[in-house]
């Protein structure tokens, strides 16, 4: 059966076999066991006929008792029409048979007496028969080998007839069998058919579909559930395509827009070499703005299609942060943020990248506390590689942004203003160093501040 084969027709197919065979067993078995009960019947006349034939033989005195005896044996069988019987002395002289005696000489040898019963056919009539030695009522007198037969014909004729009767009805049953099995399974898929049309009319702009797990029967109900954990997914992957989308023209849309308006304002009238340096200075700052977030959005882009690959070498955690500290010491002394590390660790990996990843979260703490507060960062070695946690005393994080706190462009408080805040694709960056290096970033957020926790190899 071909792959592309519908359920429906496999299902209609196996189910009209199985009962195909079913009928079939079914049928041979009643034609057995009706044969057999012929046969028995058979073999109740046969021995019932030897038995006669024995209680005469056992009569006969002497051979002047024969010719009396064997009358008695004919007029027993009187309207017996289809009984044959046969009587051979000790030297296989025939002393008596009936008209329609014909039995094969295999049956009337000495050898066969008291064998199986055999059928043959002589002809083109069918008998069952067999032959027997019965001893005689003087010692003088050798045993009699005695045959029976019986015609069969009108047993042949009947199984025949009901053989035929029954593998039509066989045939029938299978075709009506077929023909319900298909109703049964057309009506058996007919959620399959409902979840179908459903999901038909998921489209880009209607991903809120759901399937109905209660009008579906429990087979499929996982199915169901399946589906609509995907659609749930594909929902919220479209709607952070599209905030990306929006995100991202906001954010070209802010420097560029600067450029254009520097510009213009520039070519209004004639300026002096001063005033150009300074628009051409500005114009700089923009296109560096603009070259960062196009190099932050190639790296994510790699870091998605598994293109980031971190050389391997030890990096001690505790010096990448002291350098750091003494990177940002200015910009904390500025806010009176008190910076503190506590703990050492070690992992193995590209000492470039996790810098960088450091650095957003170092940058990302002191950008979101409070002047006068303080970062924590705690390095533990464990047996796996080493956990660091940063921690700030800003204020905590709403629950319902905790979930795309790692988002490009998401900057929690959905300002998109074109300020020192950065393009909003710092913690993105760092999830992706991360996971590239085969660790994992969280957050929480509490009365205590925010913590964010990076466990590593």
């Amino acid at each position: 059966m071909r792959r592309n084969t519908s359920i429906t027709a496999r299902l209609t197919l196996l189910f009209a076999a199985v009962s195909t065979a079913v009928l079939l067993a079914l049928g041979l078995l009643i034609g057995n066991a009706v044969e057999q009960h012929f046969v028995e019947q058979d073999m109740e006349v046969l021995s019932g006929k030897t038995q006669l034939a024995a209680n005469l033989l056992a009569q006969l005195r002497s051979p002047a008792d024969s010719d009396a005896l064997l009358r008695q044996l004919d007029d027993s069988l009187v309207g017996h029409h289809g009984l044959a019987v046969m009587v051979l002395d000790g030297d296989g002289k025939r002393v008596f048979a009936t008209p329609n005696a014909a039995f094969p000489d295999a049956l009337l040898q000495p050898a066969a007496a008291g064998g199986k019963p055999l059928s043959w056919t002589l002809g083109g009539q069918p008998w069952r028969g067999f032959a027997t030695l019965l001893p005689t009522g003087s010692r003088q007198l050798p045993p009699m080998l005695v045959a029976v037969a019986v015609d069969i014909s009108h047993h042949e004729h009947f199984m025949e007839s009901f053989r035929r009767r029954l593998w039509l009805f066989v045939a029938i049953a299978a075709a009506l069998v077929g023909l319900l099995g298909w109703v049964v399974v057309r009506r058996g898929l007919a959620p399959l058919q409902a979840m179908r049309a459903r999901a038909a009319g998921v489209t880009a702009n209607r991903l809120d579909t759901r399937l109905s797990l209660d009008a579906v029967p429990v087979e499929l109900a996982e199915l169901a559930e399946t589906l609509n954990e995907m659609l749930a997914r594909l929902e919220d992957s479209f709607q952070r395509l599209k905030d990306f989308s929006s995100d991202l023209a906001h954010e070209l849309r802010t420097p560029i827009s600067n450029l254009m308006t520097q510009t213009q304002v520039a070519l209004t009238r004639a300026r002096s070499t001063d005033e150009y340096r300074e628009v051409l200075a500005s114009n700089a700052e923009e296109y560096e703005r603009l070259a960062r977030m196009v190099g932050d959005m190639l790296f994510l882009a790699q870091a998605d299609h598994g293109l980031v690959v971190p050389r391997r070498e030890p990096v001690d955690l505790a010096v990448q942060v002291r350098e750091l500290f003494d990177f940002f010491d200015a910009l904390a002394e500025e806010k009176g943020l008190q910076l503190a590390l506590t703990g050492s660790g070690q992992v193995s990996g590209d000492k470039l990248m996790l810098r960088r990843a450091l650095a957003n979260l170092i940058s990302n703490a002191i950008r979101h506390t409070p002047a006068g507060g303080s970062i924590r960062v705690a390095i533990e070695a464990c047996s796996e590689g080493a956990k660091l946690t940063v921690t700030n005393s800003g204020e905590p994080i709403p629950q319902e942004q905790m979930s795309r706190i790692f988002d490009r462009f998401y900057r929690g408080d959905a300002s998109h203003h074109g300020g020192g805040e950065g393009a909003g694709l710092g913690l993105a960056i760092t999830r992706s160093i991360i996971r590239a290096h085969g660790g994992d970033i969280s957050v929480r957020s509490g009365v205590e501040g925010v913590c964010f926790e990076l466990r590593m190899a």
